[in-house]
């Protein structure tokens, strides 16, 4: 007597579909990364060995151009000094970061260091890490 049903279950499974969503998570990820565009100073950082930390309140910046920022909004180089004191106003400790082009010359550097030393602010000067 032979009992076995018709119906027989094989135990392969079939990856198409399961390609099918990666590749479409794929492409999604794809297009919606380069809609992303990060509001930044395009600037190229000194490299260095150590890490800065992240205790920024304010952050200055000085492009090839020599044009100066403060997170991220132009100022003219005779009104950094009061637009650094405005934004770091309200700090117990205030601290800026000092980010520059790798080809501006020190001497602008210099400048926003001394603003921050005339001010009694820790300031610290961020770099591309290797």
């Amino acid at each position: 007597m032979n009992i076995r049903g018709r119906n027989k279950v094989t135990p392969e499974f079939n990856m198409s579909s399961m390609t099918d969503i990666v590749f479409l998570l794929l492409i999604f990820f794809m297009i919606a990364s380069t809609l992303v565009s990060a509001e930044a100073i395009d600037l190229l950082l000194p490299k260095s060995t150590s890490k800065t930390t992240q205790t920024k309140n304010v952050s200055v910046s000085v492009n090839n151009k020599l044009q100066y920022f403060v997170d991220l909004k132009q100022v003219s180089k005779s009104k950094l000094e009061a637009e650094v004191l405005a934004k770091v106003g309200g700090s117990n400790a205030p601290t800026i970061t000092i980010r520059s082009d790798e080809n501006v010359d020190l001497k602008h550097v210099v400048y926003i260091m001394d603003i921050a030393n005339r001010n009694k602010i820790k300031s610290t000067l961020a770099v591309k890490s290797n």
